[in-house]
Parts: structure tokens; sequence; C-alpha cells
């Protein structure tokens, strides 16, 4: 059974920290310790630190994978997992130069929780071409864990960017989202949730709970269905 718990990011504030905090302690229960990959991020050692030090590890005892020898043995010796947000890039190279994406697949297949908030839900899906990142790294493969049939979009925001110039906002008119995901699918058919920002998915049971805000789901070639917090967002993929 599958069992994931997926974040798109922006949990900071004392009260999405909190709510964030609530879903992992009702998803994990009474799990001792957590297995925190920080390989998204530069420095591993700082990036657990300040997850202890803002709260984020939800009373759980939070274990960096680079503190051990083998990443993949620490995965197949692990009570959950907890993938951290950065640059999906970096993420997903690591991933695969050093063996922790089929330990990760088959713990997960298995019925090991799983936890990813930003580039750490991005690489649940079935590849990670749907981020938002630089390519700061060149991974050898853009698969990723595909433990949820669907693409997400992490930190989803609808609508044009303006910037300030002075004492007035204007259009950036660059590229949107929604311009992304229509590209997307212009040459992919997986479907792409828009998670936005303080949002998490629960995907267990055979069903895929949206928490916290909105989302918005497209299809390719459908007009994007905007969907509510307490929706099985599998009902519309």
């Amino acid at each position: 059974m599958t069992r994931v718990l997926l974040g798109s990011g922006g949990f900071r504030g004392e009260a999405r920290r909190d709510f964030l905090c609530a879903q992992m302690r009702e998803f994990f229960g009474d799990i001792q310790q957590l297995l925190f990959v920080p390989y998204a991020g530069g420095d591993y050692d700082k990036y657990v630190n300040l997850m202890i030090d803002a709260g984020f590890h939800a009373g759980y005892d939070l274990v960096g994978i680079h503190t051990f020898d083998d990443a993949a043995v620490a995965v197949e010796n692990a009570e959950a997992v907890y993938v951290g947000g950065g640059n999906t890039f970096r993420l997903i190279d690591k991933l695969h130069s050093n063996g922790t994406l089929q330990a990760l697949k088959q713990r997960v297949a298995g019925g090991m929780p799983y936890m990813g908030v930003s580039a750490g839900s991005n690489v649940a899906c079935p590849t990670m071409q749907t981020t938002n990142d630089m390519p700061i790294v060149y991974p050898p493969s853009f698969d990723s864990l595909h433990i949820v049939p669907y693409q997400l979009n992490a930190h989803y925001f609808d609508g044009a960017t303006f910037v300030k110039h002075n004492d007035a906002f204007e259009q950036h008119f660059g590229e949107t989202r929604l311009d992304r995901i229509r590209e997307f699918h212009e040459c992919n058919d997986t479907p792409v949730i828009g998670l936005r920002e303080g949002s998490v998915i629960v995907h267990e049971h055979g069903k895929a709970l949206l928490r916290g805000n909105s989302c918005a789901i497209f299809l390719k070639g459908e007009p994007a269905k905007e969907v509510v917090d307490g929706s099985n967002l599998l009902d519309y993929i």
C-alpha cells in the first residue's frame, strides 16, 4: 500500500508551519525517526539543522541520509523518509547516482511512508519535468520515483507576475505557470496538479486528498479545473 504525503512548499509563518506539522503527525503516527534527504540543497548539515531549528520536524527525530555510509542501505532500514525541497535537478541527479532512487521505489511500494515538499514532491511523480527549477546539473535521466500517477507543479499560482517600479506595479509579461504547463502537455499526456502554497496531498488508501488551499488540475487538451480543499484528486484525473 502506497502512503505518500506531498507538500507544495510555502510553509513559512507560524500558522502554515503548524498546519504542516499537524499533517505530518497524522500521517506518520507513532514512528520515532524520519530519514531526511537534503540532496536538493547544497550544505546538507546546515539544511538538516535549519529544519530542526525552524520546527519542521514535527517532533520526530530527523536524521540526514548523508550521515550514513551507504544511502541505499539507510533507505532500506528507514521507518519513513522525508525528502526536502530545493533544486529538483540536483536532487534527482543525486538519487540516480547513489542508488537511492530504486531503493526508495521499492520501500514505498512496500508501504514505507514517504513525504516530499517542493522538489521532494516533484520527484514522487513519473518525471521531474514540471519543476520550476534551473538545470544547474545534468542528471542522467528525468525519470523520477513514479509513486503517484500525476505530475506536480509546486508553488503554483495563477495569472501574470507584477513587479514594482518606483511607486507603481507593472506587469512582467514573462511566462506564466499556465503557459509552462500548456507547453508540457504539447509533448506529454500525464495530468498535472498545480499545487498552491501551503497545501498538501495525502495519497493513501486509494485516494489523493487535497488539504489546505484549492489546487488547479490540468488535463491535456482541456481547460484547467479548480478543485477545493478536501477533494479526492483522483476523481478528476
